[in-house]
C-alpha cells in the first residue's frame, strides 16, 4: 500500500496546479541555470554586464535605473523584457548562444517574480531541518504516512486498500533483492501471524547477500562501471575488485560519508587500508 501511495504523492507533486506557489530550487533555478548562469552567474571571468542572476542582492539591484528583477513586478523586470522582446539585438539568451527560453518557462518566471521572486540557497548547502508530521485522520503507521495522508486529503484522494500478504512479500523481495520470493519464503510469511512478520522479512532481506548485489548494481550503473575499457580495442581490465567492494559496502551498511570519501580519495587517506584503496577504483570508471 505504501509504495502505491508514495507513487501517487510523487505524481501529485510533479503535476502541481498553477495555484501552488513556485519554488526557486525546483521551478526557477533549472531555467536560469540552463539559460542564464553561463553569462550571469558566479564565474566572474565569464560574467557579462556585471550582472548576476544567481544571487538576489545583485539581481534585485537597479543598473542605470533598470531592475533586472523587480519582485512583484514582472513587467518592470528587464529580464522578462529581454526574454519576450522580438528584437534579436536585445533578446536574451542571445540567438548565438543557441539557448532558448520557452513560452511556458517565460510564464513561470513571470509568475515567480509576481509572487515576490523568492530565492533559496541550493538544497545541498542547507542543513536538514526535522519537520513534525502533520496531524491527520486515517491509518498512520509512521511519520511518512502522515505526510502522504495529509497531501492526499488536500487533493481529496483516498489511499489504496492495504495490499495482501502475497503482494507485500513479492513487492519487498523484488525491491530489495531484485528477485522474486521462493515458494518456501511465501509460505513462511503467510503462516507467520506475528505483528512484526513483515519487519522480520525486511530484516532477513537486508541481511541477504542478494541485497548488496541488487542495490550495488544501481550505483555501478551511475559510476559507469565496466569490465572493459570501452574504447579502441575495448580490451579487458581488472575492475571486478571495485565491483565486489561496492556490493560488500551495501551489505555492510557502510556509512554514506565513508562510502563517498573512500571512492573519491581512499588511496590518499592516511594509512589507507586495502578496502579503501580498492574503493578508489571508482576513479577508473570515469
Amino acid at each position: 500500500m505504501l509504495t502505491r501511495v508514495l507513487l501517487a504523492a510523487a505524481l501529485l507533486t510533479a503535476t502541481a496546479s498553477a495555484a501552488t506557489k513556485l519554488d526557486f530550487n525546483r521551478d526557477i533555478r533549472p531555467i536560469l541555470s540552463d539559460n542564464c548562469f553561463a553569462c550571469h552567474g558566479f564565474d566572474a571571468k565569464k560574467r557579462k554586464a556585471d550582472l548576476r542572476l544567481d544571487v538576489p542582492e545583485v539581481a534585485f539591484k537597479a543598473i542605470e535605473g533598470v531592475f533586472p528583477i523587480k519582485p512583484g513586478s514582472p513587467e518592470a523586470s528587464s529580464i522578462i523584457q529581454r526574454i519576450l522582446t522580438k528584437d534579436e539585438d536585445e533578446l536574451m539568451p542571445p540567438p548565438e548562444s543557441h539557448k532558448h527560453i520557452t513560452p511556458a518557462q517565460a510564464e513561470i518566471l513571470q509568475r515567480w517574480i509576481k509572487e515576490g521572486a523568492e530565492y533559496k540557497k541550493h538544497w545541498a548547502f542547507e542543513a536538514p531541518v526535522k519537520t513534525t508530521p502533520p496531524p491527520v485522520k486515517g491509518l498512520v503507521r509512521n511519520g511518512i504516512d502522515a505526510f502522504i495522508q495529509s497531501r492526499l486529503s488536500e487533493e481529496k484522494l483516498s489511499p489504496q486498500p492495504e495490499a495482501s500478504k502475497e503482494t507485500l512479500i513479492r513487492r519487498v523481495t523484488l525491491d530489495l533483492t531484485g528477485l522474486p520470493p521462493t515458494l518456501a519464503e511465501i509460505d513462511a510469511f503467510l503462516a507467520d501471524s506475528a505483528p512484526d512478520a513483515y519487519e522480520k522479512v525486511v530484516a532477513r532481506l537486508l541481511k541477504s547477500e542478494r541485497y548488496g548485489e541488487h542495490m550495488g548494481r544501481f550505483w555501478l550503473d551511475a559510476a559507469r562501471y565496466a569490465d572493459t575499457h570501452g574504447l579502441h580495442l575495448d580490451n579487458e581490465r581488472s575492475m571486478w575488485p571495485y565491483r565486489d567492494w561496492v556490493v560488500r559496502a551495501f551489505n555492510a551498511n557502510l556509512p554514506y560519508d565513508q562510502f563517498t570519501i573512500w571512492q573519491l580519495a581512499g588511496d590518499l587517506l592516511p594509512n589507507a587500508t586495502v578496502e579503501q584503496q580498492i574503493a578508489s577504483g571508482f576513479n577508473r570508471c570515469n
